[in-house]
């Protein structure tokens, strides 16, 4: 009898050692907030989104004389792989400020305003600073902004 409790013992040791083995690991989500004005200083937001329309991060009152033409979302994830997640979060910001340029010259406008971060329709409202979301293979920044058309 020892021998079979044993050999039960023995099993039950090894299914839950197995089951640990099948357990899905927990995705990393790192969040960090990255400094604005570094991403629009890089050379890839000269390269990739240039110039043209302006950039207003925070919320504040629309200037007097302004047209609004509406809010948008530009969402933009990123492949994390052999990046840090520094230069991942900046390329991915990079993308989405490149989303709203488009959509503000489509639009007709030249400032996107109010812009905030939006991830997972969570805000993250700073003047100087961005949210974005690391995991080991992919990184996301979302943001939403107004586009406006002021002066002219």
């Amino acid at each position: 009898m020892s021998r079979t409790v044993a050999a039960l013992f023995a099993a039950t040791l090894f299914a839950a050692g197995l089951g640990g083995l099948a357990q899905p690991a927990a995705a990393r989500d790192t969040v960090l907030h990255l400094s604005i004005q570094d991403v629009l200083n890089s050379g890839d937001f000269a390269q990739h989104v240039g110039t043209g329309v302006n950039f207003v991060f925070g919320t504040h009152p629309a200037p007097a004389g302004a047209r609004l033409m509406g809010s948008f979302i530009a969402n933009r994830k990123t492949n994390s792989a052999n990046k840090t997640d520094e230069r991942a979060c900046a390329w991915a910001m990079v993308s989405a400020l490149e989303a709203l340029h488009a959509r503000a010259l489509k639009e007709g406008g030249n400032t996107v305003i109010n812009v905030i971060s939006y991830y997972k329709k969570v805000s993250f409202v700073s003047d100087t600073e961005y949210e974005c979301h690391a995991g080991s293979f992919i990184a996301g920044v979302a943001l939403q902004g107004t586009v406006a058309q002021i002066g002219r």
